[in-house]
C-alpha cells in the first residue's frame, strides 16, 4: 500500500503553468464583467501570477498571449518575472480577432489572410526567442457555419501548408503546439475539431510538432481520459489546458465540473510517464474568471490539481494490477476508487508548510488584504481583458 510519504519526491515535479489571460477581464459572449483590481498591464498581470506561485509553489511560469500581451522588450519582460520569482512560458498566437479572418486565418480561401496569419505566428516565435519559451501554442477559430460555404479539403491543405511554414521556423529546442475544439465559434464544421485532425497535422510536420489538449474541448460522454493515453502512448501530446465545462467550453476551474474526470485523466498522466523528470508534457490551465476573483481562483485551479495528482500517485498499482490479472473486475474498481476517495488535504497542508508555504493558500491570501490592496491601487487607465 503507497503512503503519502512515498509520494512526495514525486509531488515535487510538478508545475503547473498559468495564463496571463486568466488575471484579465472576461465574460460571456454577452458582456464582460469588469471587477476592482483587474491588471492594466502584462506587468501586472505577472505579478499576480507570481503571487500564485508565491503561497502554492505549483506555478512557476506564466503563459503569455499575444497580441494581448505585447511589450516593447520582452527581455526586459522576462527579467521583470524573474525578479517576481516566476518565468515566461508559451507563447499562444492569436488569429481569431482580427476582421480579416472572419472567414478564416490559416484555412481562408484568401491567400494573403492565410499569409497574414502565418506571418503573426513568425512574429509569435520571434518572442519566443526573446522570453526563452519553448512553445508556440496554435489554437484556430476557424470553420464554416453552412454546408457548402467552403472546400473543407482545401482548407486541410491550407492548414498544413501554413503551419509547415512556421514550423520550419522554429528553433531547435522550440515547439509547434496544435490544438483542438470540437466546436465553437463555427456552427457547421471546425477545421481543427478533434485530436485525430490534430494528430495527422502534427506526424506531418514533424517530431516537434504536438497536440495540446483542452479538458474543455470535447463532446459530451467523451471519453478524455483514453485520449490523453492515447496520445502519450504516441508521444505526441505535448500540453494539456485544464479546465472546466458543464455543458459547452466554459473555461471553468479545473476540477469544479467532475472531480472524478479530473483523477482518471491525471492517472493517465501518471502512468504514461507524463510527470517523470525527463517529461516534456506541460501542464497548463486555460480558464477565465468570469464571476469569481482571479489570484483566488488561480490559486483554487492549482491546488485541485495538486490534489488530483496525489491521489492518483496513491493508487495501490501491485493491487489494480492483480485484480486485472486474475480478471476481478470489482476489485480493480474498488481499488481505483479508493484511491479517488483518499482524502489528502490535511496531508498536502503539512506538505507545504514543511516547505514555507502556507498550509491553506486560499486562506492565507484572504487574510493577507491583498485583493483589497490590488483594488485600492489599481485606478484609472484601461484594465486587461481577453477581448
Amino acid at each position: 500500500m503507497t503512503s503519502f510519504s512515498d509520494i512526495t519526491g514525486r509531488l515535487e515535479r510538478l508545475a503547473i503553468e498559468v495564463p496571463s489571460w486568466a488575471y484579465g477581464n472576461s465574460g460571456t459572449r454577452f458582456k464582460v464583467f469588469g471587477s476592482p483590481g483587474t491588471p492594466r498591464t502584462v506587468q501586472e498581470k505577472v505579478a499576480d501570477a507570481a503571487k500564485v506561485h508565491e503561497l502554492t509553489g505549483l506555478a512557476p511560469t506564466v503563459a503569455l498571449h499575444i497580441p494581448w500581451d505585447l511589450v516593447d522588450d520582452f527581455k526586459e519582460l522576462a527579467t521583470y518575472a524573474g525578479d517576481l520569482g516566476v518565468g515566461l512560458g508559451t507563447i499562444n498566437s492569436n488569429t481569431f480577432q482580427d476582421d480579416d479572418y472572419k472567414l478564416g486565418s490559416l484555412t481562408n480561401a484568401d491567400s494573403a489572410i492565410r499569409a497574414k496569419a502565418v506571418q503573426h505566428n513568425l512574429d509569435c516565435i520571434e518572442v519566443m526567442g526573446q522570453t526563452g519559451s519553448r512553445d508556440l501554442k496554435i489554437w484556430l477559430a476557424d470553420g464554416t457555419n453552412y454546408p457548402g460555404q467552403a472546400d473543407m479539403r482545401a482548407r486541410q491543405d491550407w492548414l498544413a501548408e501554413g503551419l509547415s511554414t512556421i514550423y520550419d521556423q522554429l528553433g531547435e529546442d522550440q515547439r509547434l503546439v496544435l490544438e483542438y475544439k470540437f466546436f465553437e465559434p463555427a456552427f457547421y464544421h471546425t477545421d481543427v475539431p478533434d485530436w485525430g485532425t490534430s494528430l495527422v497535422q502534427c506526424l506531418a510536420l514533424g517530431e516537434r510538432a504536438v497536440v495540446c489538449l483542452d479538458t474543455g474541448h470535447h463532446a459530451p460522454g467523451t471519453n478524455i481520459e483514453f485520449i490523453v493515453m492515447q496520445l502519450l502512448r504516441l508521444g505526441k501530446l505535448g500540453s494539456f489546458d485544464f479546465n472546466s465545462r458543464f455543458y459547452a467550453d466554459d473555461d471553468l476551474i479545473v476540477g469544479a465540473a467532475d472531480p472524478f474526470q479530473l483523477f482518471r485523466i491525471i492517472t493517465e498522466v501518471v502512468r504514461g510517464g507524463g510527470l517523470d523528470d525527463d517529461s516534456d508534457v506541460a501542464l497548463m490551465l486555460d480558464q477565465c474568471h468570469n464571476v469569481e476573483d482571479k489570484i483566488p481562483g488561480q490559486i483554487r485551479s492549482v491546488l485541485n490539481v495538486q490534489e488530483m495528482v496525489a491521489r492518483a500517485l496513491l493508487l495501490d498499482t501491485a493491487a489494480l494490477d492483480a485484480a486485472r490479472t486474475e480478471g476481478d473486475v470489482l476489485a480493480a474498481n474498488q481499488v481505483f476508487m479508493d484511491a479517488f476517495y483518499t482524502d489528502v488535504r490535511a496531508d498536502l497542508a503539512g506538505w507545504r508548510e514543511e516547505r514555507g508555504l502556507p498550509g491553506d493558500p486560499m486562506a492565507a491570501y484572504r487574510a493577507s488584504g491583498h485583493q483589497a490592496r490590488l483594488a485600492e491601487e489599481r485606478v484609472g487607465g484601461h484594465q486587461a481583458g481577453w477581448n
